[in-house]
């Protein structure tokens, strides 16, 4: 079974109940931010992407 959701809000969920729970510093979370936005455009991009998506593959029981 495959459920289908939005980035977004899988990243907004995470985020938001992350920010309630924990309670980080508003500049760990603004770092955070930015070095994760400023690190997708570097040479460990690639290596990102496919992590994430074998991830995906693990979690949705896909097979090649």
């Amino acid at each position: 079974m495959n459920v289908e959701l939005p980035l977004i809000l899988v990243i907004a969920v995470f985020g938001y109940f992350g920010i309630r729970l924990f309670r980080p510093p508003t500049w760990l979370i603004v770092v955070l931010l930015l070095g994760g936005f400023l690190l997708a455009d570097t040479f460990l991009a690639p290596a990102i992407e496919s992590g994430t998506r074998t991830g995906v593959d693990v979690v949705n029981e896909t097979q090649k």
